[in-house]
């Protein structure tokens, strides 16, 4: 009896990773892109619309469910604060499990 209890434990925590792991490595990739974005926007001192669509390709390119109001990025003339609130919710059969995730990223002009 314990062997099948511990098996379908198991079995129940590779089906939540299955389902969680993808959002958390998209999450990830996203946050990376993001501070590429802002990096390169501080060094050729980009204006806030370019940097807002630079962000959405990014989500897009991620598999990140957000919108232009989502994303918020403060300042110009090389420094960038760049953030974007978001949920995922993954179906686990018997739980709607909500993620939220606040990828942000600050960056500061060298001049």
């Amino acid at each position: 009896m314990k062997a099948i209890v511990f098996t379908l434990i198991m079995a129940w925590c590779v089906f939540v990773g299955f389902k969680v792991v993808p959002a958390m490595v998209n999450e990830y990739e996203f946050q990376d892109g993001i501070q590429d974005i802002a990096r390169y926007a501080a060094a050729m001192r980009q204006d806030v619309g370019k940097v807002r669509e630079a962000v959405l390709k990014e989500a897009q390119k991620d598999e990140v469910p957000i919108t232009a109001e989502d994303v918020k990025i403060e300042g110009g003339g090389g420094n960038y604060q760049i953030s974007a609130d978001y949920s995922v919710i993954v179906d686990l059969k018997v739980y709607q499990w909500t993620l939220n995730f606040h990828p942000s990223v600050l960056n500061k002009s060298l001049f």
